[in-house]
């Protein structure tokens, strides 16, 4: 990218301030934002928690090994996802976390979509962690080696759009899409915002509370209080006034 991607802006927030409120959404346990040693982050709202590679420039499996010790025990699964993934959406992070459950056989549910696999969008098993240690110490830190030493449940297309949610809102499953270029974060960031519906204006385009008007509010019933706090195609967003304080 030329410069680092958790801070590019995103229509008045940033890349990683979106992907953090989004997952945040749908799991219920921590949500850890990895960096690497001493790397500068935008600031970040209360609640989060931050972990650091314990070695700099070593990749995804670095990163991930950081942010599975960090939740420890608090968690048999998460959903791991870059912060250049700023169209993805919440339906899709719970159709995988809900397909990693429902087979206790497997350790990570990748969707393979696009004509790729996503590891970098996809829900492991915390018990990982042991492979990690492994490809780690012996320096293969491919994302390939890890899948090929779990036993992985392969979510198509077809798999992902079976959700009528994700089907509804993320029919080209753009929720997969990473930024890797300018070209490709500048046509990413051109594209409209979200379309919410807002209580007694009906519907408008948003990303952020802030876009939609002026916190406090409810997101889908979710008391909400942050102007950077994400919105998603098909909120519904309730602005409480000086009454409802």
């Amino acid at each position: 990218m030329g410069r680092p991607k958790a801070a590019l802006e995103w229509h008045g927030s940033t890349l990683v301030r979106r992907a953090m409120g989004i997952v945040a959404r749908v799991v219920d346990g921590p949500v850890v934002v990895v960096r690497a040693r001493d790397q500068d982050l935008p600031e970040l709202p209360a609640g989060f928690e931050l972990a650091e590679d314990a070695r700099d420039a070593r990749g995804p499996l670095e990163g991930l090994a950081a942010g599975l010790a960090a939740v420890g025990a608090r968690a048999d699964a998460a959903f791991v996802c870059g912060v250049d993934t700023p169209l993805l959406h919440p339906a899709l992070v719970a159709r995988v976390l809900a397909s990693l459950a429902q087979d206790a056989r497997c350790e990570a549910a990748l969707p393979v979509a696009h004509g790729f696999p996503h590891p970098l969008c996809a829900a492991y098993r915390t018990t990982v962690a042991r492979h990690l240690r492994e490809l780690i110490g012996a320096d293969r830190l491919a994302t390939r080696a890890l899948l090929d030493r779990c036993r992985v449940l392969r979510l198509d297309e077809a798999a992902l759009l079976a959700d009528p949610q994700v089907a509804r809102h993320d029919p080209q499953l753009d929720s997969l899409l990473n930024l890797n270029a300018p070209e490709e974060y500048a046509a990413a960031r051109a594209r409209p915002a979200p379309e919410i519906a807002v209580a007694g204006r009906g519907r408008v385009r948003a990303a952020t509370l802030a876009a939609a008007g002026e916190a406090p509010a409810t997101v889908n019933g979710r008391r909400v209080a942050d102007p950077q706090e994400p919105l998603a195609a098909g909120d519904v967003v309730a602005f409480i006034g000086a009454a409802g304080r």
